[in-house]
């Protein structure tokens, strides 16, 4: 197989790459990393960076981020762990009726036709995947579209989950372990079981 073939086989990276060629060895330079998978190691671990939105929903009223029945809407993808665990907060604490949520298909496709990016992309309608639904808040295709709404200049990774703000139409935060206290804490005056504290407290 050819190092063209493998470069093929592996688009979904989908980044700007830059090719040049000393004897029989083919160098790649990557840059703007739009996925996990792409932080991935030579040797196969899992290096993963920081997200990038890390605000902050607040039971203060007069945050930026208020916490409001109805303003909030998570995007989820069952697919994704960490996704997946937020949307368990969100069950458990009895903030159905409060954050909305909907998910992409568990599998990556195309986010533009311009390039060869693949990531969480949107059904065409409720009936295209099972569980998996269309965006019917932003009429976005796919997670990628999200974030380039939220900030147009945006160059890091398209990832889910996304906690995001109707009224602002933007991104609130994209870190998991964040949207989790949030969802413990912040929420707890609209909550269907307040008085359940899902997060462990160290021990003295």
């Amino acid at each position: 197989m050819s190092y063209s073939t493998i470069i093929s086989n592996t688009s979904f990276l989908s980044l700007a790459s830059k090719f040049t060629t000393r004897g029989s060895r083919l160098q790649c330079t990557i840059s703007m990393a739009r996925s996990a998978v792409d932080e991935t190691s030579d040797s196969g671990a899992f290096q993963r960076t920081a997200s990038t939105f890390r605000n902050f929903v607040s039971r203060d009223s007069n945050s930026q981020f208020p916490a409001e029945s109805g303003r909030y809407h998570l995007y989820i993808s069952y697919a994704c762990p960490w996704a997946s665990r937020c949307l368990s907060y969100l069950k458990i604490k009895g903030l159905d009726d409060a954050i909305s949520f909907s998910s992409v298909k568990p599998i990556w496709g195309r986010t533009k036709e311009t390039d060869e990016h693949m990531g969480w992309v949107f059904p065409g309608s409720d009936t295209e995947v099972q569980g998996a639904d269309p965006d019917h808040l932003n009429g976005a295709k796919s997670v990628r579209e999200l974030y380039e709404i939220a900030s147009p200049n945006y160059t890091g990774k398209y990832t889910v989950p996304v906690l995001w703000d109707k009224k602002l139409k933007t991104v609130v935060n994209n870190e998991s372990a964040e949207i989790i206290r949030m969802f413990n804490t912040e929420f707890n005056h609209i909550a269907g079981n307040p008085d359940l504290d899902l997060c462990f407290k160290k021990r003295a």
